[in-house]
């Protein structure tokens, strides 16, 4: 089942193996993603799907020094050329939208304000072009200024298809600014945005909505990850992660979209599971970062009837024909994890494919 086709939105995948979004820090100062960028998706391309890295739609949005932007002409131009690439090679990619909202830091953004739900800052460090330093105390957004932060998720994800993309994966995930706006710990807002979880999920939903409506529902995923509790967003409550996001998942699943993407440590739970019986359309799942993701695990997930796919990162990693590796049972190159942020080819474009 895993190396079966599947339909997702208007795209037929060759199988149900889908890279993750995966940071990677080699967009230069000017988050312009260059040939060396394209290399590495195109050499990816036997994949089901690829998902792009976190790609910021604004500098206010941008959380990491080298990460690639999808705002200027010179990065949609630089994003063409990747699409273009992995397309030549029957390949299929989706660009991850994120906003890191707090996760960020003003020597990050070029000195647009960071923002975020509310004025509760990250309580670590990030690393910035002058070293390391602790997150500032976000501005908090006030409901007069959300329109403009959807806006801009808006005209990302039509950047991204201008750009060649075959859709974007809206990222309310791992504590960016989407899953701020969803988790308590980061939204202790008193308006329309803030308090029960039909509030705290408000924001997410008209996100979704208004990119459906700009781009079209067979174009646009979105990525989840409950309990996840990373970066300072905390989802504690059990009761109340059930309630948001069934919420969230309820409004969301008449607008028919290509997929839902769940990041959780127990894809098979109940949490997981009813969230997939609430959606209508794909759904994918990818087990966490505890953990690497074996062949065996993808397998049975799919073949057990967990999931329709199955998201996997280290393993795309370091195998660029991870689907022929994992189809064929034949050895795989393990991920060298101290490259995974770094700069150049080295741990990006020089892992072999399989030799015969």
């Amino acid at each position: 089942m895993l190396f079966s086709p599947m339909t997702l939105g208007e795209l037929e995948l060759p199988n149900r193996l889908v890279m993750a979004p995966l940071t990677r820090l080699r967009s230069g100062q000017e988050g312009i993603p260059g040939p060396l960028v394209a290399e590495h998706y195109r050499q990816r391309a036997s994949l089901g799907l690829i998902v792009s890295e976190g790609t910021y739609p604004s500098p206010a949005g941008r959380s990491y020094p080298g990460q690639p932007g999808i705002v200027t002409p010179d990065q949609i131009a630089g994003w063409k050329k990747v699409t273009e690439a992995v397309h030549a090679e029957g390949g299929r990619i989706f660009a991850q939208i994120m906003h890191g909202g707090r996760v960020s830091h003003e020597d990050i953004t070029g000195g647009h304000q960071v923002v975020a739900p509310s004025a509760i800052a990250v309580e670590a460090e990030t690393r910035t072009s002058k070293g390391k330093q602790a997150h500032p105390v976000p501005h908090a957004l006030t409901t007069d200024e959300l329109p403009g932060i959807l806006q801009e998720f808006v005209q990302g994800s039509l950047n991204a298809i201008e750009a060649g993309f075959d859709g974007v994966e809206l990222h309310s995930a791992n504590g960016y600014l989407l899953h701020e706006f969803l988790a308590p710990s980061s939204n202790q807002r008193d308006d329309l945005y803030g308090g029960s979880p039909e509030n705290r999920a408000r924001f997410v939903i008209e996100v979704v909505k208004a990119v459906v409506e700009a781009v079209g529902a067979d174009r646009v995923g979105i990525r989840i990850s409950p309990e996840h509790n990373v970066q300072g967003v905390t989802e504690l409550d059990a009761a109340d992660v059930r309630e948001t996001y069934r919420l969230l998942v309820d409004a969301i699943a008449p607008l028919n979209l290509a997929y839902l993407s769940i990041l959780h440590k127990d894809p098979t739970g109940e949490l997981v599971q009813d969230l997939r019986s609430r959606f209508n359309g794909a759904f994918l799942v990818n087990t966490g970062f505890g953990v690497i993701t074996t062949r065996d695990e993808a397998i049975s997930l799919v073949a057990d009837g967990h999931a329709d796919a199955v998201v996997v990162g280290r393993p795309a990693i370091a195998n660029p024909d991870l689907a022929r590796r994992w189809r064929e049972g034949l050895p795989v190159n393990e991920p060298d994890a101290s490259t995974f942020y770094a700069d150049g080819a080295t741990g990006y474009t020089d892992y072999p494919a399989y030799q015969n």
